[in-house]
């Protein structure tokens, strides 16, 4: 984090999921080489298992995008079907204990609802995987609410975050993430923006126009003034 740097107490911390509070890659590389020897097992897509880095580096857009990237080649109906097959196996994987948080994620969570922010998350990924992700990893007291593209159809991170505002009133807020996706929505939406810089999925500069930056989740709560915490 950058040496000094705090910034004013918001109401509530809105994070992204994947990259920022869930190390996605401890889950998705098995389900990555599950899903493209399925659709070849169905005869749905015949070209070689594209490299799971292209899939990570699309983390943060849309399911839709993501399969344009990663199969450009491939028929709706292939694409279609990765969709179903990501949930179907991402839940299982979790089922079964697979994917990690990222370190200290959890008790700064719980410290910083200490402190009494309200807590939300804000993804551009599918409802059920980003509330099992919370179930089954014990985050669910911590949040004051989930939303997810895939539950409310928006088309950006920015209305996602719009909606999520104006649903709870709130009126300043910290959006944390790890893409240019969380930045935009952040600022679109009038809020500070602490950017991941610890994420490993995207490039440093998607970074930019980040009001402070950590290189460690526990940095979050040196972000706030001594005298504005509360104890």
């Amino acid at each position: 984090m950058q040496s000094g740097v705090t910034l004013p107490r918001p109401e509530a911390l809105i994070f992204d999921m994947d990259g920022t509070l869930f190390e996605t890659d401890t889950l998705l590389k098995g389900v990555h080489e599950r899903i493209f020897a399925t659709l070849r097992a169905e005869g749905l897509y015949l070209q070689p298992t594209p490299p799971v880095e292209t899939l990570l580096g699309c983390l943060g857009m849309l399911l839709a995008d993501i399969w344009r990237k990663v199969m450009p080649d491939a028929s709706e109906a292939a694409r279609s079907r990765a969709d179903e097959l990501l949930l179907q196996y991402e839940v299982e994987g979790l089922e079964n204990g697979e994917g990690s948080l990222y370190p200290h994620v959890a008790e700064t969570l719980a410290a910083l609802k200490a402190q009494g922010f309200k807590l939300f998350v804000a993804s551009n990924g599918l409802e059920r995987y980003v509330k099992e992700i919370v179930r089954l990893k014990g985050l669910g007291p911590l949040f004051d609410g989930l939303y997810s593209a895939g539950e409310y159809g928006t088309a950006s991170k920015v209305h996602l975050v719009e909606r999520l505002l104006r649903d709870h009133g709130v009126r300043s807020a910290w959006m944390v993430g790890d893409r240019s996706s969380d930045v935009e929505a952040g600022k679109r939406n009038g809020l500070q923006v602490v950017g991941c810089a610890y994420a490993v999925y995207g490039r440093q500069e998607e970074l930019n126009g980040s009001d402070a930056l950590i290189a460690d989740f526990r940095e979050l709560l040196a972000l706030v003034p001594e005298e504005l915490q509360q104890p």
